[in-house]
């Protein structure tokens, strides 16, 4: 494995890190655009430089960034870096489990315990948080983020750039559609449009998200 280089410097670039050096690949570090971290030590590894820097290294890269008040920063610095598919690291820790038929997409971060049962595909730049569960034939389009405790059922799709919070349940062949927002805890057991933030239980419309790009594929 080459070595790997961590966009990002927050909480979820950190976990990376922990993830990617328990599965034996060296962590140069970080880069991160905020000037007052550059040259500080996060979680015993050091802030390279800005996010820029990544172009002029011989690594990997793995962009994590980006939380519920702004999910879409990732397909941002990716688009920004323009880096050829090949240079992004695919990280799953080693408690993860990936079943037969499974497939995931570059740069995507698989965190502790988190379950891909059978025939899962998971897109490119997906976040994965720990004890995540994706039964079988689930569909995670990129850019997507299902965070710590989730649970989809057989059959559902999370469209491009989908955000599902914490503990979420999603029923079995229901679709959320590209950039929605899921709230923690809900039980979704209808489609939700793309776009739009939903949260209770059973999960209900609450508003349209106030800026999201233009739609993409799964």
């Amino acid at each position: 494995m080459r070595d790997l280089v961590i966009v990002g410097a927050g909480g979820f670039a950190r976990e990376t890190a922990s993830a990617a050096l328990a599965g034996g690949r060296r962590v140069l570090g970080f880069v991160d655009d905020n000037p007052g971290l550059h040259g500080t030590v996060r979680s015993g590894l050091p802030v390279l430089g800005p996010v820029d820097h990544v172009a002029g290294l011989d690594a990997d890269v793995v962009v994590c960034v980006g939380n519920p008040r702004d999910y879409t920063v990732r397909q941002r610095i990716v688009e920004r870096l323009g880096l050829e598919p090949g240079r992004y690291a695919t990280v799953t820790h080693p408690s993860v489990s990936i079943g037969a038929g499974s497939s995931v997409g570059e740069g995507t971060v698989l965190l502790a315990g988190t379950v891909l049962t059978a025939d899962v595909t998971v897109g490119a730049h997906v976040a994965v948080m720990p004890q995540a569960v994706l039964t079988h034939d689930d569909l995670v389009g990129s850019y997507a983020t299902v965070a710590s405790g989730v649970r989809l059922g057989g059959g559902a799709v999370l469209e491009t750039g989908a955000y599902v919070g914490a503990g979420a349940l999603i029923r079995e062949g229901v679709t959320v559609g590209a950039w929605a927002l899921v709230g923690m805890g809900s039980v979704v057991l209808h489609d939700v449009p793309s776009g739009e933030v939903w949260a209770g239980s059973p999960a209900r419309f609450l508003r349209n998200v106030s800026s999201v790009p233009e739609r993409q594929t799964p």
